[in-house]
């Protein structure tokens, strides 16, 4: 090939490569209700306004780190929702269903 070929394939590459991981971001906000008893353990958030698809990440602020044994709380706050690009999305469609544990990650740290 000709070295002007492979610029344009260079080129092509490196703006695929940076329209796959553009994210646009937004913050919202949001309701958490937290529950830790012995019939339930539980974190559930309740975004105002958006609907989060595919290849999204969501970051919620302002979360405790424990709750007593035997409780059930529910509080505002805040998130952070980052919109993935329209490839990101259509390549975890494709591979969603053969690795679902890559979609998400849940985690408290204190």
């Amino acid at each position: 090939m000709e070295p002007m070929t492979w610029g344009l394939l260079a080129a092509a590459a490196g703006g695929a490569g940076l329209w796959y991981v553009m994210k646009r971001r937004r913050e919202v906000a949001c309701t958490v209700d937290l529950e830790m008893t012995h019939d339930h353990f539980h974190a559930h958030v309740d975004l105002k306004g958006v609907y989060v698809d595919p290849g999204d990440e969501v970051l919620v602020r302002n979360t405790p780190s424990r709750i007593a044994f035997g409780t059930q709380t529910t509080f505002d706050s805040s998130a952070e929702v980052r919109r993935a690009s329209w490839l990101k999305r259509q390549v975890v469609k494709l591979t969603g269903g053969t690795a679902i544990h890559e979609l998400y990650e849940v985690g408290f740290e204190g």
